[in-house]
């Protein structure tokens, strides 16, 4: 039996104490997963993390919250705990709604209603690539494009405009640096380089941009 130290710590966020605990209960019966805690609104979050040594691998975002709710929550975590993978978690699936969660940071969007084998391959995904995009997300991403206002693009440097068109691949970031013949470091420095530049908060957004752009299509 895989003990606890060698699993993926979550942390659920939602003010459904019936349906956090469901979610829990499923969460720890994956063999890589476990359930750190849960907390039912942004400033209940806030206050868990601030009182733990361990932090958790992703946190699953409730959308709807009283008191912080999920988009003041993720604009927190960006700026506060940014190597914490999040997927946000909503009974609503407006494209607006999706697309607002998406550029404060989340790293996926998951309806509520999710199947559990989709809810673990979600998990496991955005570990390994650094982002989840369901039907859903990716129809939305391709819709918003149309709605975007036009920016100047800002000048990219030729190893910044491979990185980021394979970026929107399911390649995780150590497999583009070998593809690159650079280091991880160095992968990392361009991606953060990227994300000051084009003034986004992951790889979402950099998937957005390169659809919006034309640099790379679905």
């Amino acid at each position: 039996m895989t003990s606890k130290l060698n699993k993926h710590n979550i942390v659920i966020v939602d003010d459904h104490l019936l349906f956090a605990e469901s979610l829990e209960n499923l969460i720890n019966t994956f063999s890589d997963f476990h359930v750190l805690f849960n907390a039912n609104n942004g400033k209940h979050l806030q206050q868990k993390l601030k009182n733990k040594n361990e932090l958790p691998s992703i946190i699953l975002l409730d959308i709807n919250m009283p008191v912080m709710d999920g988009f003041e929550t993720m604009e927190w975590l960006s700026e506060n705990y940014p190597d914490i993978k999040v997927l946000a978690l909503s009974m609503d699936d407006e494209e607006a709604t999706v697309l607002k969660i998406l550029r404060k940071g989340a790293n996926g969007y998951l309806l509520k209603d999710i199947h559990p084998d989709k809810l673990k391959v979600a998990l496991e995904e955005v570990l390994e690539k650094g982002y989840y995009h369901s039907e859903m997300v990716a129809t939305s991403l391709i819709n918003s494009l149309n709605t975007i206002p036009d920016e100047k693009e800002p000048p990219l440097k030729e190893n910044e405009f491979k990185f980021l068109k394979l970026s929107c691949t399911e390649m995780t970031y150590k497999e583009i640096a070998d593809i690159m013949n650079l280091s991880p470091k160095t992968i990392d420095g361009y991606r953060n380089d990227l994300f000051k530049k084009l003034n986004i908060k992951n790889r979402v957004g950099l998937v957005i941009y390169a659809l919006k752009n034309k640099i790379f299509e679905i």
